[in-house]
């Protein structure tokens, strides 16, 4: 099966301006100054960090979740530059039903230049021709536009709205689907 491969070797993968590697302990400052932005991590529903160490039990988390075979989480670096600037991932991997959830962030320094698009499409690339995956969803909060935006622009359909099913700050949010199957993204490539 094609997923065994993936988590064999970390699949390392390259754009015409990013390449999208494993992210190691060493990362933690780079991925601190994401997570601990407010801004860049209001969608995301969880508290941006606090401080260096919870950056890196997260670090440890993601590589847990891999080596469980959980999850693909990528580092994006700009080509030539090895500090990572943002993430993007596949986790609730289904391998039976041949599907999984993809979630992304990136450092505003480097929002609205076409970095997101670029890798995303690279992992989706990844996703359907070398995982085997069928699906793709992703589940953003609406307000969030330039993710809704970015899906769209992907090839995601709106699929719906799951009514208060997220508890995050003491509040019920609503989760919204959108969800791209392989022949819509090998037709669109």
């Amino acid at each position: 099966m094609a997923i065994d491969a993936a988590f064999t070797r970390f699949p390392s993968l390259t754009t015409n301006r990013l390449h999208l590697r494993q992210i190691q302990p060493e990362d933690a400052e780079a991925v601190f100054a994401t997570f601990s932005d407010e801004e860049a991590m209001q969608f995301s529903g969880h508290e941006p960090h606090r401080s260096l160490d919870e950056t890196r039990r997260s670090i440890e988390q993601t590589q847990t979740r891999y080596a469980r075979r959980e999850a693909i989480r990528w580092g994006i670096t700009l080509k030539g530059e090895d500090r990572v600037i943002g993430s993007c991932s596949f986790h609730h991997l289904d391998a039976g039903f041949h599907r999984a959830e993809t979630g992304y962030e990136l450092n505003r320094a480097f929002w609205r230049q076409g970095l997101m698009a670029e890798a995303m499409s690279a992992i989706l690339t990844y996703g359907f021709t070398e995982l085997g995956l069928h699906r793709v969803e992703a589940i953003i909060d609406m307000a969030n536009e330039p993710s809704k935006k970015l899906l769209l622009k992907l090839g995601f359909t709106y699929e719906g709205n799951l009514r208060q099913r997220y508890a995050f700050r003491d509040r019920f949010e609503d989760e919204h689907y959108f969800g791209l199957l392989q022949d819509e993204w090998l037709g669109s490539v």
